[in-house]
Parts: structure tokens; sequence; C-alpha cells
């Protein structure tokens, strides 16, 4: 009814061709047509003695590539939730044409406060790109408490819009021109040292 296009969050999805199940995400275009899916490519084990276990790989498997989305704007590139502390995914995104990267997630509330907006002002400035991070609100009554604070990071590493804990809704206007502009005032894509190190965005997504 909105006639936009929708990056929906992320759901258990199995694999009928497999039997796998993945952490997937589904992309929508104005008319509702599914257009992308990305499945969740880092898995979250961790395993701090005496604090914390978690084992995602028990139950998920990782998915096998990376999700570039074709819209009239332009590229979006998709990560889900742990993705986004791996700095790899979202330089090949950039050095492959696209403006931003978003990342449903849900980080919790030792990993929140520390790292997600680190991350994503993180994963911007390094690309010189848009970063859209978008968090359950936080419900107390739940089994899982979410850090919350949806974010959004311009390519300079400044937040453009956030949220606090609760239920919201974030607008920003993503301006091209200026990303571009930063990139002409900084030309990292132009002194990379690829004789020196190897150019990730070679890898196929």
């Amino acid at each position: 009814d909105a006639k936009v296009y929708l990056i929906g969050g992320s759901i258990p999805e199995r694999d009928l061709a497999d039997n796998k199940i993945y952490n997937t995400c589904t992309v929508y275009n104005p008319e509702g047509t599914i257009i992308a899916t990305h499945r969740k490519v880092h898995l979250f084990d961790i395993d701090v003695p005496g604090r914390i276990r978690f084992q995602e790989s028990e139950t998920l498997s990782a998915g096998k590539q990376l999700t570039h989305v074709d819209t009239e704007f332009g590229k979006i590139g998709v990560g889900i939730c742990y993705d986004i502390r791996f700095p790899e995914p979202a330089m090949i995104a950039a050095r492959q044409g696209c403006f931003v990267m978003i990342y449903p997630g849900a980080f919790n509330m030792t990993t929140g406060p520390l790292h997600w907006e680190l991350l994503q002002r993180a994963r911007a400035v390094d690309n010189q790109m848009y970063v859209a991070a978008c968090s359950p609100a936080r419900d107390l009554t739940a089994g899982y408490h979410a850090w919350g604070h949806s974010t959004i990071v311009g390519p300079t590493g400044d937040v453009i819009q956030t949220m606090d804990e609760k239920q919201g809704i974030i607008y920003a206007d993503l301006d091209l021109s200026k990303m571009t502009e930063f990139r002409q005032n900084i030309p990292l894509v132009t002194q990379r040292r690829f004789d020196l190190y190897a150019d990730v965005s070679k890898v196929k997504p």
C-alpha cells in the first residue's frame, strides 16, 4: 500500500532442498514482490566462560553469498546482525556500487551499548557509504532484551538519525551527491594499494 521498498527483518527459513534452516531477510519491491533474500553469512557462536554461551550454528546454517539489490535509486547491500562485525561484506558492497548497507539486527544489553553504533559508523566511514541498522524495541517481559536504538549513519560517519530503545520510526534523506562529494574529497577508492593487499571486491557476491 505504501509503495516502498521493504527490508523485512529476518526469519527462520527452512530450505526444502537441503532441509537446512537459515536466518533469512526478505526484500520486497513497491509491488510487494520478493526481489531478494539474504541468508545470514556469519553465525553468532560465542562462549564466554561463566557469562554467556550462544551457538547459532547448533540450529542454523550459514548463508553462502552476499546480497546486493538493484533499485531505481541505486544498489543496496543487505546483512543481518552479526554480519556487521565483519568489514568485508560492506567493503565489497561499496566497491560494487552499493550506496547503503542495511542491517536488521538485535544486539543485546552488553554488546549494544559497546558496539551497535560504533560498528555502524565504522562500516560507513570505512566505505564512505550510508549504513542503516534496524533493531527490535526493547521488551523487558521477553526472554531476550534487545538494545534497540535503530540508527542511520552517513558516509562521513555522522549519525543522521537514531532511536532510543522504544518502538518508533526514524526517517532520513540519503543524499547521493553528498556521498559522491565526500568520496571525491577523500578519494579512498583510487588510493587503495592492491599491490600490497588483496582486493576483496573481486570475490563473487
